[in-house]
């Protein structure tokens, strides 16, 4: 994904939307039943609006094995034809599963959060499924910052730093810190995952009514699709959300459940927000053995907007991104290394790999189903899974070549 100016990728990729917009029946002549952006606003009462964050006393669902037959049967048959398309076997695997809870003593309730939580997830991949090529970055902050605010005119530079190098920015969708981003990056390239909540919680003027903006019910699924969809976190001063998103974002890189990102903690001029933070870390968590030394390279703290921005843009100027195939970590890069500069990283770098030697191939024959990253050169060995710091300090290493 080279970078481009603002706009290009992004028209582009405005472009893919079915007419009519994102609620539109994907076949023309077939009317399919969607869940559109008014649909998943739904009117929904204080209650409904909690998540569920404790088990219903409500009675199971109890359905005698011989109600089910027809329904047996005809799921078989549904699945069969499922079968014969591309990528039906998953999605038969899907309507298995949810038969199944007529079956396991689950009750209304329970079916309640798994019906509301698919229905989210697949609506925001919809909104989002355009978009694939085009570099993103999330930005956390407080709601409550007000405008004059230093922290929120940094937000607001950072966002329209980030729109200029053709990247788009993702947020809560909220005020504060959330409205300087997409208030700086503008409403072309921006996308809000808003969470309905009983008090603080309006979209800004940015992003409300834009096509990209999905209201969630559920914290989690809203958390899910910001790291999924981000090639990048910027976190600015914030409360306990801002605390529990930064957190999570580095829970899930330092045990490789996300892949490598730039992850920035953004003060204005002179903040002292996440030095102070930072001093929590280093006496609480890196005095303890709680974190390693190597975990404080997975993010970088700075004042200094230009800098924010190289971090994010300068760890995709080499590095492209990662897949695991069998016992291989593939990095994939822009740049081939040459054999000098391989024979250093095997000597710098082999306590991260348990087995063979660092070596530069093409794109191997498991990676057939991304023919779009085919020009791209690869970096291959067996990582020991574990060591995710140092995983950063090589890709950190390869971006630092030179041409």
């Amino acid at each position: 994904m080279d970078r481009l100016g603002k706009s290009n990728r992004i028209r582009s990729a405005n472009a893919l939307r079915p007419r009519g917009g994102f609620g539109a029946p994907a076949v023309p002549g077939r009317k399919i039943k969607d869940v559109t952006s008014k649909s998943i606003k739904t009117q929904d009462t204080f209650a409904e609006n909690l998540e569920q964050t404790q088990e219903s006393a409500q009675q199971p669902t109890v359905v005698p094995r011989s109600d089910l037959n027809v329904v047996h049967h005809l799921a078989q048959k549904l699945m069969t034809e499922l079968e014969k398309v591309s990528d039906g076997d998953m999605v038969g695997e899907i309507v298995e599963t949810a038969l199944k809870l007529l079956r396991d003593q689950t009750n209304r309730a329970d079916i309640k959060l798994i019906n509301k939580s698919l229905k989210e997830l697949r609506y925001a991949m919809k909104v989002f499924a355009p978009y694939r090529e085009v570099r993103k970055v999330s930005i956390f902050g407080s709601a409550r910052t007000p405008e004059a605010h230093d922290d929120y005119k940094a937000a607001a530079k950072f966002g329209k730093a980030m729109a200029n190098d053709g990247w788009m920015v993702i947020t809560g969708a909220g005020g504060g810190i959330m409205a300087a981003g997409h208030g700086g990056a503008g409403a072309e390239p921006s996308f809000g995952l808003a969470i309905r909540l009983p008090f603080e919680q309006a979209t800004n003027p940015h992003i409300a009514n834009d096509p990209k903006l999905i209201n969630f019910k559920y914290f989690f699924t809203r958390k899910l699709m910001f790291v999924r969809s981000s090639h990048a976190i910027a976190l600015f001063p914030g409360g306990f959300g801002t605390m529990d998103e930064g957190f999570e974002v580095l829970t899930l890189v330092q045990t490789g459940k996300s892949v490598p990102m730039p992850i920035v903690y953004i003060d204005p001029p002179g903040g002292d927000f996440w030095p102070s933070w930072q001093k929590f870390v280093d006496k609480q968590l890196l005095n303890r053995g709680l974190i390693g030394h190597d975990d404080l390279r997975l993010y970088k703290i700075t004042d200094n907007i230009d800098e924010a921005v190289r971090e994010v843009t300068h760890f995709y100027s080499n590095y492209h991104s990662v897949r695991y195939i069998k016992d291989d970590l593939i990095l994939r890069l822009h740049r081939k290394p040459t054999e000098q500069q391989l024979d250093e990283i095997n000597r710098k770098f082999k306590d991260i790999c348990v087995k063979g030697e660092f070596r530069v191939t093409g794109p191997l024959h498991a990676e057939r189903d991304e023919p779009s990253l085919a020009h791209l050169h690869r970096l291959v060995f067996q990582f020991n899974k574990r060591d995710h710091g140092r995983l950063r300090i090589l890709i950190d290493h390869l971006n630092d070549l030179p041409e």
